[in-house]
């Protein structure tokens, strides 16, 4: 059975043989669904405050 993955910056659903997965030092994971969302981690933006993402708008600490 195929895993379904979630991508790390706007949250939504990543089918199986797509995205961008990025492996950090400590042996982490990071599945992105395109270099958009990537990018926009790289530099440091909150995804709740783009209107684009699934995250926007939400109110966790």
């Amino acid at each position: 059975m195929a895993r379904l993955a979630k991508c790390m910056f706007c949250g939504s659903d990543l089918e199986p043989g797509t995205g961008l997965m990025y492996v950090l030092n400590n042996g982490t994971i990071m599945w992105f669904c395109s270099r958009k969302c990537f990018k926009n981690y790289n530099m440091k933006r909150d995804p709740r405050k783009l209107k684009w993402t699934l995250k926007y708008g939400s109110k966790t600490r």
